[in-house]
């Protein structure tokens, strides 16, 4: 994991720490911890004491992961999300109708975080874990929150990307197609093989809250493209009608 490039502020560097824990597929020991997060060893012991004393994080055989009260969070979060649970329902309606995995998602920072996950009964399959996070970059899913959200919000993270002018301005006119056409359809751009399909959830006003990705084996979608993304689409737009 790439460390940010701005030391977090004396305040943040708890939740950065935990923040990072999250991100991590397997508990982490101190020194990839030191690493991943770029805070020096004393000041990563420090905080890793207080979150331990809250229980945000737990010790195993000198690995670190999230503690109990993560879990209480996470539980929390699925009950009260109004956006988890508007979405839920016409989720599971896209999974069946198309037979391929549905993923709620929304940006956080300068990453895309998935809320929720509803997964193809198909044995070749798609899927992105719940929690899982990965840079606002690349992916149907990345783009079409990029297009979606505040321009001053976007441009900053295009800013981050440290790219030359010339594919930030390629970047930025395929952003402002996205947000004109309403979806995001990439081939191949996260995970070979994987086609995805992503249209916004907006609340009032026409705010960003997330999107839902539609995500299948290339092998498995050539002639139903068309198909596929209209039905995501309207998924899309019915979620943000029960939000508003």
């Amino acid at each position: 994991m790439t460390p940010p490039i701005e030391a977090p502020a004396h305040n943040d560097r708890a939740l950065f720490v935990l923040s990072v824990l999250a991100q991590s597929k397997a508990a982490m020991t101190a020194a990839e911890l030191v690493q991943a997060t770029g805070l020096s060893q004393s000041t990563l012991y420090r905080q890793i004491a207080t979150l331990r004393r809250w229980g945000f994080v737990m010790e195993s055989e000198g690995r670190y992961s999230p503690g109990p009260v993560s879990v209480q969070l996470a539980t929390g979060f699925d009950g009260n999300s109004d956006l988890v649970m508007a979405a839920r329902a016409d989720m599971r309606v896209l999974a069946q109708q198309t037979h391929e995995s549905v993923a709620l998602v929304t940006a956080v920072n300068e990453r895309v975080v998935c809320l929720e996950m509803i997964d193809s009964e198909q044995s070749l399959r798609c899927s992105f874990d719940r929690g899982r996070s990965v840079p606002a970059r690349d992916g149907a899913s990345a783009k079409c929150l990029l297009a979606h959200m505040p321009l001053d919000q976007r441009d900053a993270l295009l800013d981050g990307l440290g790219e030359s002018l010339e594919r930030r301005a390629e970047r930025a006119a395929e952003l402002d197609a996205i947000r004109e056409a309403g979806h995001a359809v990439t081939h191949g751009e996260v995970d070979a093989g994987v086609w995805g399909a992503s249209a916004p959830v907006l609340a009032s006003g026409r705010r960003l809250r997330g999107a839902i990705t539609l995500m299948a084996p290339l092998t498995r979608v050539e002639g139903m493209e068309a198909a596929l993304l209209h039905m995501t689409v309207v998924t899309a737009a019915r979620i943000s009608r029960a939000l508003q």
